[in-house]
């Protein structure tokens, strides 16, 4: 894929660009915003997402346009699954809704400034070292076992600070209240951080521990320095608004967990086979290539990553909705056991029937308020 300087340059400021108008446009003036400008944004970043990926199709094909998407649409997913370690980092240091949006895009820039040093990093390895491809092979087969194995998210109660985090708690001076939307204030001629910057510290120390299975995954996927770097920079745009978007829906996919780690899993093995036909390692056929298993096309693995993705959906909201009708009914039996007896529909079928109603307004409850979160 031969990219001109001046579409990097262009890329590059556009994202940039983004970036600065969130800072200025949204973040600069402290406010929570709404689920209808939450939802305007985040349909937007995903629009201009999908606007590249059309542009990647008329200027370079089909083939890497489909590499561009599998990528975007992993990435995305790996992001979605970050936000449940964000909302217990803001309830855990109890960051007010209106300064979310600061921690948040600052973060995201961090993060995308750490993504593009591991990207160049990892381009200039596989460059010269096929084998790179086993050690990212393993690194997502190890976190797929992970990810299956914990299957789903800590409390709250759960949340540990990092060893990074600690140290700057020990080393550092810090207040205990929020000083508005400020990292540092000045007391008594002393500088201390505010609880937003350790936040912050904790957000972007999370970050690098994210980047170590979303390079490789996006990786096994495309080899194309500059369809991994757009990637992962327009699924963590639109990041900040999704986290105000889907914050009071991301109890319900409690089998996210498993979807991320069939896919890691996938690209896991994907990378291992690509590994193997690229083999130069002397212990392993003797330095030959191994050609035996098939390379998994592009189009296999876009079609596998959305429907694993379709089903850990609709598989999540079916448990939610079961397990709370269950609830309901073991409730009103054990109020009054009479009332399941045969032929009666009431109350339990009433109850059931709103549970659906309640369930829905349970994301807008939630998004009002995310430091409380139900388990």
């Amino acid at each position: 894929m031969d990219v001109p300087f001046w579409v990097w340059a262009v890329t590059v400021t556009a994202i940039v660009g983004m970036l600065v108008f969130d800072l200025v446009g949204h973040v600069r003036t402290p406010h929570a915003p709404t689920l209808r400008e939450s939802a305007m944004w985040s349909a937007l970043y995903v629009g201009i997402a999908i606007v590249f990926g059309f542009l990647v199709w008329w200027g370079w094909g089909a083939g890497f346009a489909g590499e561009y998407f599998a990528g975007y649409v992993t990435e995305k997913s790996l992001s979605v699954d970050n936000l449940f370690v964000f909302v217990l980092i803001m309830a855990a240091f109890g960051v007010p809704r209106e300064l979310q949006q600061k921690v948040l895009l600052f973060g995201i820039t961090f993060a995308l400034a750490l993504r593009t040093v591991f990207i160049v990093v990892g381009a200039a390895a596989i460059a010269n070292f096929s084998w790179v491809f086993y050690l990212f092979g393993a690194i997502l087969i190890y976190t797929a076992w992970m990810q299956a194995r914990s299957g789903g998210h800590e409390d709250e109660d759960d949340y540990k600070e990092n060893a990074v985090l600690r140290f700057a708690r020990k080393r550092l001076r810090t207040t205990d209240e929020y000083h508005s939307d400020r990292m540092t204030v000045k007391l008594d001629g002393k500088r201390f951080l505010t609880p937003l910057a350790i936040a912050l510290i904790a957000i972007g120390t999370a970050d690098v521990i994210f980047a170590v299975d979303s390079i490789p995954a996006i990786f096994g996927l495309t080899q194309e320095t500059f369809l991994v770097f757009a990637a992962n920079a327009f699924s963590l745009l639109g990041l900040r608004q999704l986290f105000f978007l889907i914050d009071g829906l991301l109890d319900r996919l409690v089998y996210l967990s498993y979807g991320l780690a069939v896919i890691l899993g996938f690209i896991g093995v994907k990378l291992v086979i690509h590994a193997l036909h690229e083999n130069e390692l002397p212990f392993i056929n003797g330095g030959e290539h191994v050609t035996v298993i098939p390379e998994v096309s592009i189009t296999v693995s876009l079609l596998v990553i959305l429907a694993t993705l379709v089903v850990t959906t609709v598989a999540s909201l079916w448990r939610v909705r079961h397990d709370r009708r269950e609830h309901l009914v073991a409730e009103v039996a054990a109020a009054d056991p009479t009332s399941l007896s045969a032929g009666e529909e009431t109350p339990v079928d009433s109850l059931r029937a709103s549970s659906e109603s309640d369930t829905d307004r349970a994301g807008s409850v939630s998004a009002a308020n995310p430091g409380r979160r139900e388990h």
